[in-house]
């Protein structure tokens, strides 16, 4: 039976999702927890995979056992078993056929900035000190929507078979003075990907690089073209759909 696991982190203290040989992993944490519970060696597939220091809010994971489960029994006990940073809100039995990663439509990553200093947003926020145009920032974002191929914000080396994805909502929303957050949601991402556009528009937003170029930017699909990795910190995976 396959079941599906929806739960959050903070990815502060962990090597990104992906389980890697010599770092801590949500990955990682997630399974061990899962294999002593169910008393098997318990893999589990995420629907994507988030860098270093990159959080999640509403992650989902799969996993199979032929174990008989009480979801909200197996809930409590994983969250009484796992670290405080991760937190599991439901476990439900989906069809066999069901996968967390390639039957996911949508994601939405949320990347937050702050432009004045605030000891509340420092662990959660990017903090700037340069005066951002964000109305010309949302035109950018809008010109993404008419692309499909993102290369130029695809990391280097990336093992990814294609560069092609579908953009649905990519926009910046005010919070409260002085905060932000960049909302994008696509059909599939690229590793860096959200941290790469981000880095670009910042440079429009600065008056560095005008619409023109980041078209050039976009059309040209390299990745040395492209402004910034911003830090994984104001990262958060936000939702992920079926």
């Amino acid at each position: 039976m396959r079941y599906f696991i929806h739960f959050s982190y903070d990815g502060t203290n962990y090597h990104g999702w992906q389980i890697q040989p010599n770092g801590i992993t949500v990955q990682g944490e997630l399974q061990h927890a899962l294999s002593v519970l169910l008393r098997a060696d318990t893999p589990v597939t995420g629907a994507g995979r988030t860098d270093t220091g990159v959080h999640a809010r509403n992650m989902v994971a799969h996993f199979d056992t032929e174990a008989t489960i009480d979801g909200e029994q197996l809930v409590y006990k994983l969250n009484r078993l796992l670290p405080r940073d991760i937190a599991v809100s439901r476990i439900v039995e989906v069809a066999d056929d069901m996968h967390a990663r390639f039957s996911a439509t949508r994601r939405t990553y949320r990347y937050y900035v702050c432009t004045k200093k605030d000891p509340f947003c420092r662990n959660y926020y990017w903090h700037t000190h340069f005066n951002l145009d964000f109305e010309l920032m949302n035109t950018a974002a809008d010109v993404l929507k008419e692309y499909d191929d993102f290369g130029a914000f695809c990391k280097s080396h990336s093992d990814a078979k294609t560069t092609l994805c579908t953009i649905y909502e990519a926009q910046w929303h005010q919070q409260a003075d002085g905060s932000w957050y960049f909302e994008i949601t696509a059909n599939r991402f690229l590793r860096n990907m959200v941290r790469a556009v981000v880095g670009t528009l910042v440079e429009v937003g600065r008056h560095r690089m005008s619409l023109e170029e980041f078209r050039r930017v976009i059309e040209g699909k390299k990745r040395t073209d492209a402004g910034e990795s911003m830090p994984g910190h104001a990262l958060f995976l936000e939702s992920v759909e079926y």
